[in-house]
């Protein structure tokens, strides 16, 4: 596949925050991936569940003992609305449905594909990595909410460190493990790191909401963010 074809993982977060729509970043990410796009690129963006799926998630717990396969289901179902409106967003440039099946490639002269959540057992980060596969690609960017991948949670350890490079034994050993919990939030999910390193696939992780970094990384130049390889 020639390298004019970028997969980006967009985390839910970056679509819908638990905050709410941002209307205003919409607009700009859209135009960021349409300017791009006239410039002959063309895009495979897997969109994740986020808050969406989470709020579900915790409320089926809540509500009935239930099985985790079942709550990847749901968390699934937040992902395809989710890439419904973002399909909808790139109107006549984007392909007629939502992709679920990262396995089978899909004939297509749209620049975009939008695609969701595939089968419980890992997240849309997987999905992202069976794209590249697929579509015979070397590299995808991650859009999270966080900046930089840590040597352990920012949130609970002050004293955390910023990763800027890191190859996939160490990140899977040291950071994320083996084990996939629905609605678990890892910088990269365990599943998708076995796949990737398996792949020799180059993933950067970046935060969405910064579209200059986010310009920057799918220009080739120098971004903030975290490098696994």
């Amino acid at each position: 596949m020639k390298n004019n074809l970028k997969i980006i993982s967009v985390g839910g977060s970056i679509v819908i925050p638990k905050t709410g729509f941002d209307i205003n970043f919409l607009k700009k990410f859209r135009q960021m991936i349409l300017a791009e796009v006239k410039k002959g690129q063309k895009f495979i963006l897997i969109i994740g569940g986020g808050s969406t799926a989470r709020i579900y998630q915790s409320a089926l717990q809540e509500t009935v003992k239930i099985k985790e396969e079942n709550l990847d289901w749901m968390g699934i179902g937040a992902t395809i609305i989710n890439a419904n409106f973002v399909r909808l967003m790139f109107g006549e440039v984007a392909y007629k449905d939502v992709v679920t099946n990262p396995t089978k490639k899909i004939k297509t002269n749209k620049a975009i594909i939008v695609a969701a959540g595939y089968k419980p057992g890992c997240s849309t980060d997987y999905d992202a990595v069976l794209f590249a596969k697929t579509y015979g690609a070397k590299e995808m960017l991650n859009l999270s909410n966080i900046e930089y991948v840590y040597d352990k949670d920012p949130r609970k350890f002050p004293d955390a460190k910023i990763i800027e490079n890191i190859d996939w034994k160490t990140f899977r050993k040291e950071i994320v493990g083996d084990i996939w919990q629905p609605g678990k939030s890892a910088p990269f999910d365990p599943v998708a790191s076995k796949a990737a390193e398996k792949l020799k696939l180059k993933v950067s992780i970046l935060q969405g909401t910064n579209l200059e970094e986010v310009k920057n990384a799918l220009g080739g130049k120098k971004f903030k963010g975290t490098v696994i390889e």
